[in-house]
This record gives structure tokens, sequence and C-alpha cells, in this order.
């Protein structure tokens, strides 16, 4: 498992890149701090792989135990303080806050009227880029100066801020009350994974319907449209129902369009938009949909928007390999994505400590489904066991079909020593998980039965699980069974005697002649 440090100094010099270390230094000497003991400390942290607090009091002789927490909480200041310093014009929230400290700088020498004209231009800024907080933080200075002097700045001044302040208010509710229930519905997926049964399904809509505030799209800001799709999106995903979760997907992409500066606002909105969009077109084998919206994110890798800072490039280096990964599923290219993986491993090396556990295991499962699909079993194995061995509270769901994988994996290997204990084990860790569907009822029961068939009857048997499972493809608590493994093509792999890669593959020859035909 990645080295997760937990040290936020050796996480926020870790996080520097060498232009911000050389301002650094810089900034420390024009600031007159230049404590030898603060610079030796940043450079002994800088050159550790791994944070060891004993490794480096030892090779730091100078620095005393006792010291090292005040030590670390002045250069933790520091550096921030530095950092401050390297302004970012595309930040809008740097940019105003700013300028509102600017506000406060006027007001505090008795400047009232030119601090209520910069106050005018910052509520301006923040409309224009749809940052209600602002504009409310600027609305309470103003009322705050037009209550405590005589400034005369505007006829009518109290109804009028009287009147905005109400409308801001009203929208920031609204945005308060979407914005969490967004967040409250992909907790329930990212601990949850989808709807399991009948009484998630009823618990999931029941909160959806009891939290959806009422609303008129056509009255709505950015920020109140972004978090109802997004709301609409994590319902449909949960429940599995596709066309909703596409359509709210498209819809959240669609206000970026509308409003392409948001873009920059929120470069990781958009990317989160761009690539829900995708999954959408994956789960419903949408090709041509999901090769327009890969272009869409692949241009958008390479414009300015998508390299402002450190957190917006390594949300694109997730999203978008993500979406490379799956078209290799789409297409049955399953080898030939397998090129991808030193790459990404190499950026999970160095991303380690600013990306989450969640993508992490996303990764692990992707590359694990590559390596299976192409028949590398042992790989899967690897990357599988990673997942199953690093104890984490979240995607239940996750957790459970990388450990049937796993036993499918040992199966075609034909470690049947190992395989009752694993049907076993499997079996019970998905019971107590709640993750055990039709499907994967009729999967256990044929493994246990395969052990005594008769070579001449697999074949079969094999034949007979194939039908009995397309059965439930429609079912959409069954969904998320067919959406995480691919079961029917290893079945149909298994009766053609052929890769899993080779089934896919010609599974999208043939979707794809269908479409041209229907065109």
């Amino acid at each position: 498992m990645p080295n997760r440090s937990t040290d936020q100094l050796f996480q926020l010099i870790k996080s520097l890149d060498k232009g911000e270390k050389r301002s650094f230094k810089l900034y420390m000497k024009r600031s007159g701090g230049e404590d030898l003991k603060i610079i030796q400390l940043f450079d002994a942290l800088d050159k550790m792989e791994d944070y060891d607090e004993k490794l480096l009091l030892s090779r730091n002789k100078s620095i005393m135990k006792q010291q090292l927490s005040n030590m670390k909480a002045s250069l933790y200041k520091q550096l921030l303080a530095s950092l401050r310093q390297v302004r970012d014009e595309h930040n809008i929230d740097i940019q105003l806050n700013e300028q509102m400290g600017y506000a406060r700088i006027l007001y505090n020498k008795g400047l009232y009227h030119q601090a209520l004209k910069l106050l005018d231009k910052i509520k301006l800024t923040a409309k224009a880029n749809n940052q209600v907080t602002f504009q409310l933080q600027v609305l309470f200075f103003e009322k705050k100066i037009e209550a405590l002097h005589i400034t005369r700045s505007i006829e009518n001044r109290a109804e009028q801020l009287s009147h905005e302040v109400d409308e801001v208010n009203a929208h920031l509710s609204l945005m308060s009350r979407l914005s969490n229930l967004s967040l409250q519905l992909y907790s329930w997926y990212i601990k949850l994974g989808h709807a399991r049964d009948e009484k998630d399904v009823a618990a999931v809509k029941m909160f959806f319907e009891a939290n959806l505030p009422p609303c008129n799209v056509k009255g709505m800001q950015f920020y109140e449209k972004m978090y109802l799709y997004q709301s609409y999106c994590w319902y449909g995903f949960i429940l599995q129902d596709l066309l909703m979760y596409y359509r709210y997907a498209q819809k959240w992409v669609d206000i970026f369009e509308q409003e392409p500066f948001m873009k920059k606002v929120e470069a990781v909105q958009y990317i989160k938009a761009i690539h829900n969009l995708l999954s959408a077109h994956f789960d419903t084998n949408n090709y041509t949909k999901f090769n327009e919206a890969l272009n869409l994110f692949e241009n958008f890798s390479h414009s300015e928007d998508a390299n402002l800072n450190a957190n917006v490039q390594i949300q694109t280096f997730v999203y978008l390999n993500i979406a490379r990964i799956n078209k290799h599923f789409l297409e049955g290219t399953f080898s030939k994505g397998l090129e991808l993986v030193p790459e990404i491993e190499e950026k999970l090396k160095e991303y380690h400590l600013q990306l989450d556990r969640h993508r992490i295991l996303v990764f692990y499962y992707k590359i694990a489904c590559l390596y299976f699909g192409s028949g590398d079993n042992e790989k899967a194995i690897d990357y599988l066991n990673r997942i199953i061995n690093w104890k984490v509270d979240l995607r239940t769901d996750l957790q459970c079909y990388a450990r049937l994988l796993h036993l499918i994996a040992h199966y075609e290997l034909g470690n049947y020593q190992l395989l009752e204990y694993l049907i076993k084990s499997v079996y019970r860790f998905m019971a107590n998980m709640k993750n055990l569907s039709v499907v994967e009822e009729e999967i256990f029961r044929f493994l246990r039965k395969s052990f005594s068939l008769a070579p001449n009857k697999m074949i079969p048997a094999f034949k007979s699980l194939k039908e009995k499972l397309q059965r439930y493809e429609g079912n959409p608590l069954e969904t998320r069974s067919f959406m995480y493994l691919d079961i029917i093509a290893w079945l149909e792999s298994k009766i053609k005697n052929v890769p899993v890669q080779q089934v896919r593959r010609e599974r999208y020859k043939v979707g794809r002649k269908a479409k041209a035909l229907s065109a």
C-alpha cells in the first residue's frame, strides 16, 4: 500500500514544485527571517522519501527533539506565507479575498467612500463569477458602513441593500440545501455503492424526496443548478437508473458550456461533470457518445484551465485515465490497455500524498480487470490482493467484486485446493456486506458444483449459467453485478475457449456494424 504520511508539514513540502521551493528561500531572505535551523529543517524534510521523525533527528543533531514541534509549526506558517505571495491570477477566491482586504484597509483609514466604491466593484466581480458567498460578505460590509457612518452614497440605500441581501440569501439558502443533498448522496455511494435491495431503494428514495427543496430551474443561478444536477446524478446512479444518470450528467456538463468562464473558476467540478457523463455512456455502452465526451476531455486536458494548479492536474490525471481504461473495456482491447499501466503506476506514486484511497482502489480494480481480460490471471490477482489486503471502510461493493473476481481468477488458474476455502470466505464476506444478489448466488452455486462435473459436462454447465444470468440483465437491482464484472463475457469465453477480450472485441464490432447499418 502507498505510504500515506499524516504529517501535514511533510505533505506540504512534498507538494511544492521547484519554483515554489525557490520562492520560499527568497521569501525567508527578504523577510529577514532566515533562521538557519528553519531552513535546515526544510531541506532535511525535502530530502526525505517518507516522514520518519527518528531518522530526521538522528541526521540533524542541531535540531533538538523538544524544539521540533515549535520549529515545524513555524516552518509551516512561513511556507503558507511564502505561497500566499505567489499571486494566483486564475483563482477568483484569492482575488476577491485580496480585494476585501484592501476594502478593510480603506475603511480602517476612515476612507468610507473609497471603501464603498471598491466594495461595489468586488460585488460586481463576485456576481459575474457566481460567487454568492462573497456577494453576501460585501453586502454585510456595506450595511455596516451605512449603519455606522453618514455617507449619503446613494438615495434609498437602506432599502436597496435590504433587498439585495434578501435576494442573495434566498439563492444561498437554496444552494446550501442542494449542496447538502448532493454531498449526502455522494457519501452514501462512496460508503455502500449502488442500492443493493428494495430496502436500500426505498431508503434512498425517501431521503431524496424529503430533502429535495422546491425549485424552479429558470430562476436558478449556476451553483444551484450544478448541485441540483449533481443530486439527480448520484440519485440515478445509486438506483442504477442509467437514463436518469446520463440525462443529469449531460445537464451538469451543459451548464459549463453555457458559462464557459466557469471552467476556470470550477475546473475540478467541470472535470467531475465530464467524468460522470463518460461513465453514463460507458454504462449504457454508447460508444459513439463516449468517444465524443472523451475527445472533449482530452482537449480540455491540454488547455490552460486543466493546468491551473496541482489539484486540477491530479484530478485530470485520475478521471482521464479512468476514461481511457474504460475505452479499452468497450473496445475489447485489454492487452493494449495495459500499456497505460506503467504511467498510471508512476503517477500514483508521485501523487500518493494527495490521492484519496477511493480513487486508488478504483485504479487497482480497473487494472486488475485489464489483466484478467487479457488472460494474465496472476497479475490480476496481484492487483486484487492490494484491494483485499487494504483495510478501508469504503466502497464495500468494490471490495466485494474484487473478491469475486479474485475467486474467478484462481478458478481460471486451476487452484482448486484454494478454491473451496475462497468460495466460503468470499460468500461469507459478500453476505455480511449485504451484497449478495441473485446473480452472485447463481455464480457461487455453479462454482461449488463445478468441482464434481466431468470435463464433457463443463460446456453445457457454462451455457446453462449464462442463460440463467441473462434473464437478470434488465433487472435494475441486478445491474451492478454486470457493471462491475462482465460475467457474461467470461462465460462466453469459457464456452468458446477464447480470451475474455476476444469476446468483448467481437461484441464491440457487432455493435459498431449494427450502428452503421441503422445510420
